[in-house]
């Protein structure tokens, strides 16, 4: 297996993608906010003195999707034909953060998608921290990706959730 983002000499590079195929490209990643039972409550009351936390966070989540270029070192710029991201509140004591990107490109969205579940999660955080500093955001992760030459992704537990043995 080969780093692409490495050189001969063991140095970072970006990787040359004028070469390849644009295609349609789609990526879902996700991560989990852990927080006090009354956190939640409070966030789905819409007592959260900062406003309404999941819109807040939905907006940050999209906004950082196309700004993941300027984040991340290496990572190309892209121009993003579509970027979402869900909060589900699993009670009682979660928020699941679901991004959604696309575009067709030479290179996968894979990178914006982690960036607007992180960026939408640590949001939350910031808006409920004055009442609940001991949250945590754990599993950040690719979900599922599809498209270039790689083909498709989907993470295991995934395809078990669903019943698919694929």
């Amino acid at each position: 297996m080969e780093l692409t983002h490495i050189d001969a000499r063991g140095e970072a590079r970006m990787v040359d993608v004028g070469g390849k195929a644009a295609t349609r490209r789609e990526a879902e990643a996700e991560a989990l906010i852990v927080m006090q039972p009354e956190t939640l409550e409070l966030i789905l009351s819409g007592g959260a003195k900062k406003g309404d936390v999941f819109a807040a966070a939905r907006i940050a989540g999209v906004m950082a999707a196309k700004r993941a270029w300027e984040l991340i070192p290496l990572c190309h710029p892209l121009n993003l034909t579509y970027a979402a991201v869900e909060l589900r509140p699993e009670p009682p004591d979660k928020v699941r953060v679901r991004a959604l990107t696309r575009c067709t490109g030479e290179t996968g969205v894979e990178m914006e998608a982690l960036t607007a579940a992180s960026v939408a999660a640590l949001t939350v955080y910031d808006m409920c921290k004055a009442v609940d500093r001991g949250m945590r955001i754990d599993q950040v992760r690719l979900v599922r990706k599809s498209g270039g030459k790689s083909g498709l992704f989907v993470r295991q537990d995934e395809k078990d959730a669903a019943g698919r043995t694929e």
